[in-house]
């Protein structure tokens, strides 16, 4: 039994609008607006309804991470708002896993010209402590939060399938980096800013070649923390396989305690 007043006509023929577009729906949210009306549907068929004081175009945030399956290294997620006042985007604004470095960084300063961004980190001790979901989950939402000191998001699209918690309506696609322009762009955003990090941590820590692998488990940097112990911006859950490390004498307490319990830390 549906509870409150009737629905006006105007509201019915709203109504019908928003069920043909669900059955149709496409893989992005839809947006409609009609007269004092704001509608959101998201990918999963929820219906927002709200109150449009001042229709205002749709401010849609790409938001992704880079730094998920290092071993060392914080997480750093970037949110991105694309520009609207651009006939086509460019051709590099895509996955930041498929660019060359060089084009990267091309695409990053053009992003910081033209787009409205915003970035966010967990650190190594946080992935540790909480878990890599609990720290990826953070560092996104304190690169939404950085985004929205500068303009308020309608709608949030997610890369990846996790069901992570926003304080705005938000869908996840999978390979949204490869699919999304935002997310694309957020994506190069939170990428650039964790390599020149592993590049700065490179000089805090110069055996490690962080400069050169950004912390993530290539042979070499397994090799290096083999021979010479994790160092304090190692993940030292992500390590359990590295159980034959040793520990270097002015390495923490309470590594060469854990080393000594058989695992490089708990």
């Amino acid at each position: 039994m549906r509870d409150g007043p009737p629905a006006s006509k105007n509201q019915r023929t709203i109504h019908k609008r928003v069920q043909l577009r669900i059955a149709t729906a496409p893989l992005v949210p839809v947006y409609l607006v009609r007269k004092n009306t704001f509608i959101i549907i998201d990918l999963i068929n929820n219906l927002s309804i709200m109150p449009a004081t001042a229709l205002q175009p749709a401010v849609i945030v790409g938001v992704d991470e880079a730094g998920r399956g290092a071993l060392a290294g914080p997480v750093v997620a970037g949110a991105c708002v694309l520009p609207k006042n651009f006939r086509s985007l460019p051709p590099f604004l895509q996955d930041s896993k498929q660019l060359d470095p060089d084009v990267r960084e091309h695409a990053f300063a053009w992003i910081c010209r033209n787009c409205t961004i915003g970035t966010g980190a967990t650190s190594a001790e946080d992935v540790d402590t909480h878990g890599i979901l609990w720290a990826t989950e953070l560092a996104m939402q304190r690169a939404v939060a950085a985004l929205a000191e500068e303009v308020t998001p309608t709608y949030l699209l997610i890369d990846g399938r996790d069901a992570f918690w926003f304080d705005y309506p938000h869908s996840s696609i999978i390979h949204g980096d490869a699919l999304e322009p935002c997310i694309s762009a957020a994506s190069i955003v939170a990428k650039v800013t964790r390599d020149r990090l592993m590049v700065a941590y490179d000089k805090e820590y110069p055996h490690y070649a962080f400069a050169c692998h950004k912390g993530y488990g290539t042979p070499e940097h397994l090799d290096l923390v083999k021979s010479r112990g994790p160092c304090s911006i190692h993940r030292k859950t992500f390590l359990t396989k590295c159980a034959s490390a040793p520990v270097m004498p002015d390495a923490p307490a309470t590594t060469r305690r854990a080393h000594q319990r058989g695992r490089v830390a708990a």
